[in-house]
């Protein structure tokens, strides 16, 4: 069955207690809504409803999953379900809020709390469009990535992994400090299924054993996406493809284009987190937070004309790998 937009829950429907106020987002892999509970408090719910699996109709209730379907849907539907009572169980600040979870309409439901900010994605859009700043600073990354590696050493020491840690799912509370959102592991299970599914990793942010099927994952895995949130915090875009690097790595040109930007302790740790080869990259998120707390620069590094080239030098190889990109040629 090809991947479709299926039809999210109408506004007012009562469910498992909840009424749905309206909808937030939607993907590949569920629909989340904003809704109340019976003491009119807002809540997230996530329903489980993988478009690659399901179909739903304006007016449903229950998705139709033809039979030679089922077998994958209901693996990922035990899965979501396992994975929102294991999050249930985690107490952290920089980690989503699991209320309660439930079945319903022949799916899944996770009801976690509803926090005010945005998205770090958001946040790096808004920064990147401002002339005089296109890039977040390195105090920003150090302290926001510190606090989302808290929240991700606890899923890891739960038996968890992430494995769709992006800028997307890192949000922002008013108050600054980050959660982690869209855990996926029951999203990496349907992967698995290659005959049913499509992939279901974020490119850019997905290490290069997401896009093979059987391999090792691990901490480590994780850690790959973490240097490219980094990344992505520097750079205001994506890093290229790890399946696309295989072939033609330029993320080394593109990590230089960084010096005199950000201190080259940094740009060092985000290139080992981002190496292929995942047997050198940072085994465990630790490792990597223990460098990015113990070794802050004490002073700025670079002049004021140090760091303008290394903007030039910066915006010249975006424009450079948008032309790539694109195949764009010029005379």
């Amino acid at each position: 069955m090809a991947a479709q937009n299926n039809a999210s829950l109408p506004e007012g429907l009562e469910v498992g207690g909840y009424r749905i106020v309206k909808k937030i987002s939607s993907g590949g892999f569920s629909i989340v809504y904003l809704a109340t509970d019976e003491a009119g408090q807002s809540v997230a719910i996530k329903e489980y409803m993988p478009a690659a699996l399901a179909q739903r109709k304006p007016g449903e209730f229950s998705p139709y999953v033809a039979p030679e379907n089922l077998n994958t849907y209901r693996i990922g539907l035990k899965c979501f379900f396992e994975e929102g009572r294991a999050l249930a169980s985690i107490f952290h600040p920089n980690i989503v809020r699991v209320l309660n979870f439930f079945r319903a309409n022949d799916t899944v439901y996770m009801v976690m709390n509803y926090e005010s900010g945005r998205s770090l994605q958001e946040h790096v859009i808004r920064n990147r469009s401002k002339e005089q700043k296109d890039v977040l600073s390195e105090r920003f990354i150090r302290r926001v990535f510190t606090q989302v590696m808290n929240g991700l050493r606890e899923v890891h020491s739960n038996r968890l992994l992430h494995l769709d840690v992006k800028p997307a799912n890192i949000y922002l509370r008013m108050d600054g400090t980050p959660i982690l959102l869209d855990f996926g592991a029951a999203r990496q299970t349907l992967q698995r299924d290659i005959s049913k599914t499509y992939p279901m990793y974020t490119p850019g942010f997905a290490a290069p054993e997401l896009y093979k099927r059987d391999a090792e994952l691990g901490p480590w895995t994780d850690v790959y996406s973490i240097g490219a949130c980094i990344y992505a915090c520097m750079s205001g875009m994506p890093p290229q493809e790890s399946d696309q690097r295989l072939k033609d790595d330029r993320m080394p040109q593109a990590l230089r284009s960084f010096r005199g930007l950000y201190s080259a302790q940094m740009i060092s740790m985000v290139e080992r987190c981002l190496r292929l080869n995942s047997l050198e990259r940072p085994q465990t998120v630790y490792a990597v937070q223990k460098e990015l707390v113990n070794n802050v620069p004490e002073k700025p590094e670079f002049s004021v004309m140090e760091r303008t080239g290394a903007r030039v030098r910066h915006m010249r190889e975006r424009f450079v790998r948008f032309m790539k990109d694109h195949n764009i040629t010029w005379f």
